[in-house]
């Protein structure tokens, strides 16, 4: 991505902003089938977010059914394919966010969901409305997944959106390569790819 096309294009990050930081679970970290390589590399920028802005911060966590017959429709396929990430398989407490995260709740909040997407949960969008959020700040994995699938609900709901390239990942990289062209070449009056630096700097309110 060229210069022109990084940064804060649309001007200083306002006091209406939120930082979404998208399923930083332990079950993403090593260990699991689902484990995502670099989420450690992009852990350290994903903290400094948290740490500048914890009170505007809040975290999806992916909450996945207790058997894959408890899912519905390909859904249930997929648990099938992945019946040992569900939660009668899996530890409780696979599904909690990162140590160096938790530390940050409260004062930043917490917000469950069952599929890629949070704005399947219509109280996000209701609780974001209601504090006159109009920016949202993206962090988290994975980039070509959930982090993609809440980017672009946060398009549609019509709010600014500032993804930080340098806090996501995904275990893909030519896809999160794409994911981020895609952003630019498609979606360049809406989005805007920044890394956490120039958010921070930006973000002064």
């Amino acid at each position: 991505m060229s210069e022109q096309q990084h940064g804060l294009r649309f001007g200083p990050i306002g006091e209406g902003a939120v930082h979404l930081c998208v399923d930083m679970q332990r079950m993403f970290d090593a260990g699991t089938p689902w484990a995502t390589g670099w989420l450690r590399k992009v852990l350290p920028q994903v903290v400094q977010l948290c740490e500048a802005k914890a009170e505007r911060t809040i975290f999806t966590r992916f909450i996945p059914p207790r058997s894959a017959e408890e899912a519905s429709g390909a859904w249930r396929r997929y648990y099938k394919k992945w019946e040992q990430m569900t939660l009668r398989t899996l530890a409780p407490h696979m599904v909690e966010l990162l140590p160096e995260l938790a530390m940050f709740v409260p004062p930043a909040a917490v917000l469950e969901k069952r599929t890629y997407s949070p704005w399947a949960r219509p109280d996000l969008l209701h609780s974001l409305v209601s504090r006159h959020v109009d920016t949202l700040v993206v962090s988290g994995g994975e980039t070509d997944i959930c982090v993609l699938a809440t980017v672009l609900g946060a398009v549609d709901a019509g709010f600014r959106v500032v993804v930080a390239a340098d806090a996501l990942c995904s275990s893909v990289d030519e896809t999160h390569d794409d994911i981020l062209h895609y952003f630019h070449k498609r979606l360049g009056e809406q989005i805007e790819v920044a890394d956490v630096a120039e958010i921070i700097d930006g973000w002064a309110v």
